[in-house]
């Protein structure tokens, strides 16, 4: 798990023998870490009683089957003006780590529009240098924080046989917008009557589907 790994010289030995006994077998390297992963060639030496040595050659595969450690954390992640919004896998990794080293990070979904304000789950999937994989989940609060762009027009109205006039927020309204949609339009005042004859100022306010 810290990328390592040692070897003795009695599992590279396959039935070395001497005549008067073996004094003491040795190898070389005997260890290993995670930029010797693949095949290494090593050297077994064979000392015997009389101190007569002896080598032979034997290749050891380092390999490193230990997956990483994927860890993930909570994020919020805000709208554009176009009701869009993304993300990479490093907005979520919470300190994903690996014996030998993280080699990417990728997260899934990575992409987000106006049908997804409020809670997600999305998958951090955490592969190593050695194809090693290992996935965790992180919540994604997606928010709207845009507010509705309000356009208004002038009009002109006419009073009735009783001298009133009412209006609408669609009367006034110029195509006001916004990145998700609008909820609701209102304006203020929308009654009028004699006292009211000339121009008036009114306000129109944008009200989109997440209360902005």
């Amino acid at each position: 798990s810290t990328g390592n790994i040692a070897i003795t010289a009695s599992q590279i030995d396959n039935g070395s023998s001497a005549s008067c006994g073996i004094a003491s077998m040795s190898v070389s390297p005997n260890s290993f870490n995670c930029s010797a992963v693949g095949v290494n060639t090593v050297t077994l030496t064979v000392t015997d009683n009389g101190g007569n040595t002896d080598t032979c050659m034997a290749n050891v595969t380092v390999q490193d089957n230990s997956d990483p450690t994927a860890t993930c954390q909570d994020i919020t992640v805000y709208l554009d003006g176009s009701g869009n919004a993304s993300i990479t896998g490093s907005d979520v990794d919470g300190g994903s780590s690996d014996n030998c080293g993280v080699a990417s990070l990728s997260v899934s979904p990575s992409s987000f529009d106006c049908n997804d304000v409020g809670g997600n789950t999305v998958m951090l999937t955490v592969t190593d240098d050695n194809g090693n994989t290992s996935t965790c989940t992180s919540a994604v609060t997606v928010a709207d924080s845009t507010a509705p762009t309000a356009a208004c027009q002038d009009i002109s109205v006419n009073l009735d046989s009783n001298g009133e006039a009412t209006i609408t927020p669609s009367d006034v309204d110029n195509g006001s917008s916004d990145n998700c949609s609008i909820s609701t339009l209102s304006v203020f005042p929308t009654d009028f009557d004699c006292n009211d004859i000339g121009v008036n100022t009114v306000t129109l306010t944008v009200t989109d589907v997440n209360g902005n």
